[in-house]
């Protein structure tokens, strides 16, 4: 008998910051750039994925 196939569901996309996590005090790393750093990784991820799935649309 075989191992069944692991899962490898679709990447979900990171949650945006809500307005009240910026403070808007000019901060080194804000919480926006860390969301546009997740949001890169989440695209390529995706891209990743979409290859292994041909044919399957996210959220499948």
């Amino acid at each position: 008998m075989s191992d069944p196939a692991p899962a490898d569901p679709c990447p979900q996309p990171p949650q945006p910051p809500l307005p009240s996590d910026c403070c808007d005090s000019g901060c080194p790393l804000c919480v926006h750039d860390l969301y546009n750093e997740e949001l890169e990784r989440y695209r390529q991820a995706l891209a990743a994925w979409r290859l292994r799935h041909a044919g399957v649309g996210p959220g499948a």
